[in-house]
C-alpha cells in the first residue's frame, strides 16, 4: 500500500490547478480528483469529474478572463478551506468579483473527493443585475434590523 499524501500537498496542487486554470488545462483535473467527485456550489450539485470539467469549461464560454486567486487556506484533518477571488469580465465595462469558501476534501492518495464551494449568489450576482438587483435590495433593506 503506498505513502498516504499529505493534505497540504494534495491542497498545493489543487491550488495551483485552480489558480492557473485554462480550456487547456481542464484535464488536469483528472489527476487531482477522484472520478465521481461531490461537487456544489450555488448552482449546481452532482458527482462526476467530467461534469465538474463542463461547469468549468462553460464558465470560459461564457465570461471573459476568469481567474482564482486563493487568499487563504486553513486544514483540518483531510479537509482543507480555502479563501478565494474569482475575477472575470462580462457585459459591460466593469470587471466582476466573487469572494468565497470552498471545502474540500482530501483522500489518502491526495484526491480530490468532495469540492462544496460557499458564497453569496444573491448578493454578489443577483443584486448586480438591473432589474432583479432593485427587487432584491428592496427585499433585503425590508428585513434588515
Amino acid at each position: 500500500m503506498a505513502e498516504p499524501v499529505p493534505v497540504q500537498a494534495a491542497l498545493d496542487a489543487y491550488v495551483r490547478y485552480f489558480e492557473e486554470l485554462t480550456p487547456d488545462t481542464l484535464d488536469r483535473l483528472d489527476r487531482l480528483s477522484v472520478p465521481d467527485i461531490h461537487f456544489k456550489d450555488p448552482f449546481n450539485e452532482f458527482r462526476s469529474r467530467d461534469r465538474l470539467k463542463l461547469v468549468f469549461g462553460r464558465m470560459f464560454q461564457r465570461v471573459d478572463t476568469p481567474r482564482f486567486i486563493v487568499r487563504d487556506h486553513a486544514i483540518s484533518g483531510q479537509t482543507a478551506f480555502l479563501r478565494w477571488t474569482l475575477t472575470f469580465r462580462s457585459r459591460g465595462p466593469r470587471p466582476w468579483s466573487i469572494e468565497g469558501m470552498s471545502e474540500v476534501r482530501f483522500d489518502h492518495a491526495g484526491r480530490a473527493v468532495s469540492h462544496i464551494d460557499h458564497w453569496d449568489a444573491a448578493e454578489q450576482l443577483y443584486e448586480r443585475l438591473p432589474v432583479l438587483g432593485t427587487v432584491l435590495r428592496l427585499i433585503k433593506a425590508r428585513l434588515a434590523d
